[in-house]
């Protein structure tokens, strides 16, 4: 079978083939947050991701911050569950697997051996987490402890946090507690603005961040870009880097192993 993403490479006449994408962080469950209401725009969301090149996407809902007590995992799951028997009834081939993205709490590591907190495809290894956008928080404290549950800390869309944007530097401790870095396919393209494009580039090519996802939320405002995004990266960084940030490392998300990278500004990011 031709895959979507072979589709694609032949109508573009692209010289390397294109991976299938692996999105690690996606609002894609119906009712649970502000992503889709309902299960038809979930489906469609799906829909879209495949459309772009994506076969498997971590749901990551909201937990806590405003949405606390809204997204339990036994909901998150439910959701899941409802959403890949109505893909599959509808012949749509992606894989939707479950986590969350978790707003900064000083409850976490308590909440987490609760298992009221979702990691990654729930393996107890990602922790996707967001910080507020507009406030610097150390995340020196948490990171400590979480360090004894073996729990790595995935910092979602930095590029979009004010502080970071004028000092980027700043999260160079972080990445020597091994923190990794997501960014925001959108924001590779300018959606959140010039600010965060430079950001995301910025950390890109000093080889700070080990993931492009699409924060999806829905198929018109917050639509999935990765091939779009895909196809910048591998422009100005080369195909392997592009490569391991949209396929490889979220695929060793999913299957719980090490990144393939090492991130720091001594490296550039390029291939040579």
């Amino acid at each position: 079978m031709i895959s979507t993403q072979d589709k694609l490479s032949a109508v573009r006449g692209d010289r390397d083939p294109i991976p299938r994408f692996v999105d690690i962080h996606c609002h894609c469950l119906p009712g649970l947050d502000d992503g889709p209401a309902t299960l038809q725009d979930s489906v469609a969301l799906c829909q879209a991701l495949v459309t772009d090149g994506i076969d498997r996407v971590i749901a990551t809902p909201h937990q806590l911050g405003r949405f606390d007590g809204q997204s339990c995992p036994r909901a998150i799951r439910a959701a899941a569950n409802t959403l890949n028997a109505a893909l599959k009834t509808q012949g749509i081939d992606i894989e939707v697997s479950i986590g969350a993205d978790v707003r900064l709490d000083e409850r976490m590591p308590r909440l987490i051996d609760e298992g009221k907190v979702l990691t990654l495809a729930e393996g107890r290894r990602h922790l996707l987490l967001e910080m507020p956008h507009s406030v610097f928080i150390d995340l020196g404290p948490l990171l400590a402890q979480l360090a004894t549950r073996d729990v790595t800390v995935i910092l979602s869309h930095p590029e979009r946090h004010s502080s970071l944007q004028v000092r980027p530097e700043l999260v160079f401790p972080w990445l020597r507690k091994g923190v990794l870095l997501q960014i925001t396919a959108g924001s590779l393209l300018g959606d959140f603005g010039p600010d965060a494009e430079a950001t995301a580039w910025h950390l890109l090519s000093w080889n700070m961040a080990a993931f492009v996802a699409t924060d999806a939320h829905d198929t018109q405002a917050r639509r999935p870009r990765m091939l779009e995004a895909f196809q910048a990266v591998r422009e100005k960084l080369g195909p392997k880097v592009a490569c391991r940030l949209f396929a490889d490392n979220p695929g060793r998300v999913l299957s719980g192993q090490e990144m393939c990278y090492t991130a720091g500004p001594q490296g550039l990011g390029r291939d040579e």
